[in-house]
């Protein structure tokens, strides 16, 4: 096991974070997560839908608060007050007094940057309500300014071998207050798990996919979205056994997702 790449110190969440995160919102169950946190897993994007997931994780919250890193969110953030009555309700779903990391989901499109929302992230961090503060985003020219110059202690990005503008648009805009990156859409949806025609070598596996992102020293924790205890443990047992890409694997994976991108129409749009 290759602790420097599994493991990491994030002085933005003030915490040493298993790099690979837990999203319980595509069909784990409690035991799952049990399970999960039983192997090291310490990050826990969570979302109130999953409810037998939401009692483990209750439960893991009596047993050892301070083990735990869970990052959740309102559905919609368009308004102050909104943000601070979700947060609130966040907190009494999970009977703990603070979340270590409170974000804005898709900035832009299911939440807003505005003097409201922006007032409303920094007084429940100063309050003791949340550790952090963070928002998801697509659009990555946007996503480099705020890395520079805002409040913010996370970023979560789409970031995979099919979309590598991130290492553009927003890592070289991290030097100056070092938020943290958590990456999502690893697999692109599932996309670079598939052969693309015209594609004659190996193709991707997830724990490729993970590995693609966590072998960038920009990116501090990617998250993994399994839908059962199987892909769960495929992914974390795989991720332990090869650790980063070599050079050569690098490669070829950024030659396919290059692959992938151009002969798929997963997304009518750009970022």
């Amino acid at each position: 096991m290759n602790n420097d790449f599994l493991y990491r110190d994030v002085p933005a969440l003030g915490r040493r974070v298993f790099r690979l995160g837990l999203a319980t919102n595509y069909g784990v169950e409690g035991v799952d997560l049990e399970w999960a946190l039983e192997q090291g897993v310490n990050y826990v994007f969570w979302t109130p839908k999953a409810q037998g997931v939401t009692t483990s994780l209750k439960a893991a919250i009596k047993r050892d608060r301070e083990s735990l890193i869970i990052a959740c969110g309102p559905t919609t953030g368009y308004f102050g007050g909104g943000i601070r009555r979700a947060c609130d309700q966040l907190l009494k779903a999970l009977g703990t007094e603070y979340l270590d990391v409170f974000q804005l989901f898709w900035l832009g499109r299911m939440s807003a940057w505005t003097p409201s929302t922006i007032d409303a992230l920094v007084s429940l961090r100063e309050s003791g309500k949340v550790r952090a503060i963070g928002v998801s985003i697509h659009h990555r020219k946007r996503a480099g300014k705020l890395a520079e110059d805002s409040p913010l202690d996370m970023l979560m990005i789409r970031y995979n071998a099919a979309h590598t503008g991130a290492e553009q648009d927003i890592f070289p805009h991290l030097a100056k207050r070092k938020p943290a990156i958590v990456a999502y859409t690893a697999t692109r949806w599932g996309g670079l798990l598939k052969r693309p025609k015209g594609w004659n070598g190996p193709v991707m596996t997830a724990s490729d996919c993970y590995r693609f992102c966590l072998s960038d020293p920009h990116v501090d924790l990617v998250l993994t979205g399994p839908k059962n205890r199987r892909q769960l443990q495929e992914n974390l047992s795989h991720l332990r056994e090869k650790g980063p890409l070599s050079e050569e694997e690098n490669l070829w994976i950024r030659d396919f997702g290059q692959m992938v991108h151009r002969g798929s129409s997963r997304f009518t749009f750009r970022f």
